[in-house]
């Protein structure tokens, strides 16, 4: 966010021509990374649905491939990330409302993100209800660790298992290290 910063993203987001999803793959790393490429091999949206959608504070969903401006992120920083805020929980449960009405009642809506919180789950909850799902296999993991598993498996194209976030148990033990990711010979 520097104005001396050099490097292409930094230019690319001060000129308004970065993707959101560019800029949280940069800020969150192998996280976000992990969720967009597992979003690109596995998301089947209804017609005129993104297959990605990233929650964004004080503007709810927006596709991973929307433009972002400087101010833009400025703003976002300034929101902050709690269910009881309104200037997060309300932008995020209209759009799951707008997005729920628009993809149907037989839709639905797999969470990449931290299920083991209620600032995230709790508002999609009140709109998706049983048919928000997540990867019964990131219980027990943490951020980097489910970066990396969905990025094994989009490169793999193994696709998850998914379970309701309602009722489920999203605390557990810890799973074994994932085995390092070896680099494909190009």
């Amino acid at each position: 966010m520097r104005a001396q910063a050099e490097f292409e993203l930094a230019v690319r987001l001060r000129e308004g021509a970065a993707t959101l999803g560019e800029v949280y793959a940069f800020i969150s790393g192998l996280y976000f990374r992990g969720k967009v490429a597992y979003a690109e091999a596995f998301g089947a949206a209804p017609s005129g649905i993104p297959h990605a959608l990233a929650i964004v504070p004080g503007m709810g969903l927006i596709p991973t491939d929307a433009v972002l401006s400087l101010d833009q992120l400025q703003q976002i920083a300034r929101v902050p990330v709690d269910a009881e805020n309104a200037a997060y929980r309300d932008p995020l449960r209209d759009a799951a409302a707008l997005l729920n009405q628009q993809a149907g009642p037989d839709c639905r809506y797999i969470l990449l993100g931290s299920i083991a919180t209620e600032k995230y789950t709790a508002p999609l909850l009140e709109i998706f209800g049983s048919r928000l799902l997540f990867p019964g296999e990131f219980v027990g993991r943490g951020d980097m660790s489910r970066g990396g598993l969905m990025l094994r498996c989009a490169r793999n194209f193994q696709e998850l298992s998914y379970v309701p976030v309602y009722g489920a148990v999203r605390h557990g033990r810890r799973p074994p290290k994932l085995e390092p990711l070896r680099k494909r010979p190009v």
